[in-house]
């Protein structure tokens, strides 16, 4: 499928500052996402694991935006991997290019991320919904970069299979992170738990898919 604007061509290179937080939320709270084909959700006790990422991807990569995104982990063959569920950015490109190339559900949205020291302040107003925030603040500075590979696993618009191999390497800091927004928005499903980690990861390179 052609996207509606030209995208740059993969991989995706970017750079910028990132908050990730892992999640074990109750099954019964989350949306009925629908996953890749082989892929199911890895339930533990009746809670799902998520990773949320607020992401403010600045100049001197591909594009520059900014991201709110959601995988979940699942189950898929013999492994155990990860499918971007929920995303939403705040740029054409940047949404067309991840629907396109990865099959990542990438819907638009106002987004700001702004750090200062060892808070991070983050929003996002998702188109006819309410604002959704983050509160995040470091407890602990790492003094060493971090490097990290992962891997998504998704369906492209036409039901392709798609795996999608992610890079990555930053100064990490342990933190504490918050999400607040209307108790009958869809994700409000965040406020009602704490996260079971929360990381910054600063000045960060990453490299999305493969060419």
């Amino acid at each position: 499928m052609t996207p509606p604007v030209p995208v740059p061509p993969a991989p995706w290179h970017l750079t910028g500052d990132m908050l990730i937080s892992l999640w074990r939320v109750p099954v019964d709270e989350l949306p009925s996402w629908p996953l890749p084909a082989g892929a199911r959700p890895w339930i533990v006790r009746g809670r799902s694991a998520l990773v949320t990422f607020w992401v403010d991807y600045r100049p001197g990569g591909v594009l520059t935006y900014r991201e709110f995104l959601i995988t979940q982990a699942v189950r898929h063959g013999r492994g155990l991997t990860a499918s971007a569920v929920a995303a939403w950015v705040d740029d054409e490109q940047a949404l067309a290019g991840g629907r396109a190339l990865w099959g990542i559900p990438k819907e638009p949205g106002t987004l700001t991320l702004r750090t200062a020291g060892r808070t991070a302040h983050a929003e996002l107003v998702p188109a006819d919904a309410p604002p959704v925030r983050a509160e995040y603040r470091d407890a602990l500075r790492l003094p060493f970069r971090l490097p990290a590979r992962a891997r998504l696993i998704q369906n492209l618009p036409d039901g392709t299979p798609c795996r999608v191999p992610l890079r990555i390497s930053g100064r990490p800091a342990l933190g504490r992170t918050r999400i607040t927004t209307e108790p009958t928005a869809a994700l409000a499903f965040l406020t009602r738990h704490r996260p079971v980690v929360s990381v910054a990861l600063r000045d960060f390179t990453a490299t999305v898919g493969s060419g």
